[in-house]
């Protein structure tokens, strides 16, 4: 059969089916005597039916046709026979409930690990990772992947065996009781095959057809819901609804042929199976006629062709479920086999004690210090005061080995600079920084064509900054992004976010300086506020000021400002900067603006273009060169 997976999404394939089964199974292999009960199960679930079944022949023959007409029937034995049957179903019914109870228990003990699994390893994932992969992807392996794997552990897979067994089981039956109506039953089977095999063609196209609809009129509702305010500026209001119903006309009319193809196959089964069973019936009825069989043994061989045709129908069904839940399983293992981030860092950043002479030490309390641990190969360490000094040498740089996207970089930011990178969209700002935080690495790759190799040399107080582990050197940054992304709960943990041990005070003491205490303490709960969908609830302005606190609270020697005041107003800005003033006293700071006024108080003003650093200097010095950044700065073109 074909049609569509669940909750109507596209049918899936794995792609290598082997491989995902032999893995589940390792799951499953935790799990032995559990499986070993479930199996017991099925076994006498399925044993019960066929032998209830098969008791009907001795009760027609023995019992039933013999008491018919007699003057005084005892029913004794009848009744003994019935209550043997009612104890056989009810032993049947209490294994098929112990058995979905265990395998509910082990699917769910199994989904358990593998979500864990998944979050572990996407916590290691490189930053690339996200970049060039969609996070809606991503989270369907939580939410769609996850639930069909559960549906297909729970209840597709024992229904399945149960299925087997019961169709060999009843195949076995019919032969001993009747050869002649086997092959009535295998025939009928092979038609109903033959015409599902023909509508579930054409069904999986039309299904094929209805998702790209849906694909269409998904996309064009959410560009029209982001872009609504732009509908009406320019009163495109009836062209939007033209155009969307065509989309939706072309969708009524895939869902509409989809669904009635999928709709036919079941009552067109249900009745080809009733046509079955009648043909079968009239078949067994010429036999009793013929003296070639009896009552019990046609009521006894109808029930296995109606136990044997069912879970044949069943399985078609089962089949493509347990296709798409191993192609969902599939897409999950393809994140945790991801190649985890790298990070062959040794030296740690640890607390300090600065002794007169300018000795250092380790301290294993706060100090207000901090020192680089630098173990050497003869067994020596070296400490090393963490400064914020950032010494970029030679550095080329490609997302890819093909685009080479920074050329020959060379900066020096010694502690306490202001370091502003302007220039175009594309002209590698961001990704200077992404490189000081170790999101992306410097590959080596040997120069062709003339041009620079790939690679050189990136320092951080003077230690190349691939020994110093990432989580070290990532606590010694911080980051303000022109994206602000918030956290649901109040608005004090969000603060705290950047230094989860801080008291209240130093959360209120940071807000202050970020010039965010007073719209805090201005809102119902103040700092207990709590935020959700993102922050969805305040202004951008008011994210981006609470993102700014939470870089100050954690009170590092280096930030870094990626657009940080974009989405505020001037005067909010002016203010800002004046508490951003005290903030980046004593600290390296890299400003990425695209507002230059923002950046005139800057020690050194880098232009890049093309990847490439082409003027540097002050504020003052640019504008006396009247080159790039003097024609950003006036506005000019030439």
């Amino acid at each position: 059969m074909a049609g569509p997976g669940k909750r109507g999404m596209p049918m899936q394939k794995p792609k290598n089916t082997g491989k995902t089964i032999k893995r589940l199974f390792s799951y499953l292999s935790e799990f032995k005597l559990h499986l070993v009960l479930v199996f017991c199960c099925i076994l006498i679930s399925a044993g019960a039916g066929i032998l209830g079944n098969y008791m009907l022949k001795p009760a027609l023959n023995d019992f039933i046709i013999p008491l018919i007409g007699a003057e005084n029937p005892d029913f004794t034995p009848f009744i003994t026979m019935l209550c043997k049957m009612l104890v056989i179903f009810l032993f049947g019914a209490l294994a098929g409930y112990a058995n979905s109870r265990l395998m509910l228990n082990i699917s769910t003990r199994i989904l358990y690990k593998i979500r864990t699994q998944l979050f572990t390893q996407m916590e290691k994932l490189p930053l690339k990772y996200f970049d060039t992969n969609s996070h809606g992807d991503i989270m369907s392996r939580y939410t769609n992947d996850t639930d069909t794997l559960r549906d297909m552990l729970s209840q597709a897979l024992p229904q399945m065996f149960s299925s087997v067994l019961t169709i060999v089981a009843s195949f076995v039956m019919m032969l001993v009781l009747s050869p002649v109506l086997t092959v009535v039953v295998i025939l009928c089977i092979v038609f109903m095959v033959f015409c599902v095999g023909v509508v579930g063609k054409h069904s999986a196209k039309a299904f094929r057809e209805q998702q790209a609809a849906i694909g269409a009129v998904n996309g064009f509702i959410e560009e029209l819901i982001e872009g609504q305010n732009v509908v009406k500026v320019f009163c495109r209001e009836e062209n939007a609804k033209k155009d969307f119903n065509e989309l939706n006309e072309r969708l009524c009319k895939a869902g509409t042929r989809a669904n009635s193809l999928a709709n036919i196959l079941p009552p067109m089964m249900n009745n080809m199976g009733h046509i079955s069973y009648a043909l079968v019936a009239i078949a067994g009825v010429l036999l009793v006629i013929a003296n070639k069989s009896n009552l019990g043994t046609i009521a006894a061989f109808l029930q296995y062709s109606k136990n044997f045709t069912q879970p044949v129908t069943q399985m078609a069904q089962l089949f493509n479920g347990i296709l798409n839940s191993l192609a969902g399983a599939e897409r999950i293992f393809a994140i945790i086999d991801e190649t985890a981030e790298v990070d062959d860092g040794y030296v740690t950043l640890v607390y300090a004690n600065v002794l007169n002479d300018g000795t250092i030490t380790e301290a294993f309390l706060p100090t207000g210090e901090w020192a680089w641990k630098h173990p050497h190969h003869d067994g020596t360490t070296t400490y090393t005061r963490l400064k914020g000094e950032v010494v970029f040498e030679n550095v080329n740089f490609g997302y890819t080995d093909k685009k080479t996207v920074l050329h020959d970089i060379n900066l020096t930011a010694k502690p306490g600079q202001k370091i502003a990178l302007v220039g175009s969209t594309g002209s590698g700002k961001t990704t200077i920084t992404n490189l000081i935080n170790r999101f992306y690495e410097l590959s080596q790759k040997p120069a062709e064509n003339g041009e620079s190799a790939l690679g050189g040399k990136i320092r951080f107080d003077g230690i190349n900054i691939t020994k110093i582990k990432k989580a070290d050197l990532r606590r010694s940054l911080s980051m303000v992004l022109q994206d602000t992304h918030l956290f649901t709960g109040t608005i004090a943990d969000n603060i705290r976010f950047g230094k989860l041990d801080a008291s209240m005070a130093e959360v209120e003491e940071a807000a202050k300086l970020a010039n965010a205490d007073y719209f805090i303490r201005h809102l119902h709960q103040g700092y207990d506020t709590v935020i959700s969908g993102d922050g969805a609830n305040l202004s951008q302005g008011q994210r981006q000021l609470l993102a700014i606190a939470r870089a100050a609270i954690a009170n590092p020697p280096v930030l870094i400002l990626d657009e940080a005041t974009s989405s505020i107003d001037t005067r909010t800005e002016v203010l800002i900067e004046k508490g951003m003033d005290s903030l980046m006293q004593g600290r390296t700071v890299f400003v990425i603006a695209h507002r230059l006024s923002t950046v005139r108080n800057a020690d050194m003003i880098l232009v890049l273009e093309d990847g490439k650093i082409i003027e540097s200097g002050n504020h003052d010095q640019l504008i006396e060169q009247k080159g790039k950044y003097y024609r950003l700065y006036t506005g000019l073109n030439n």
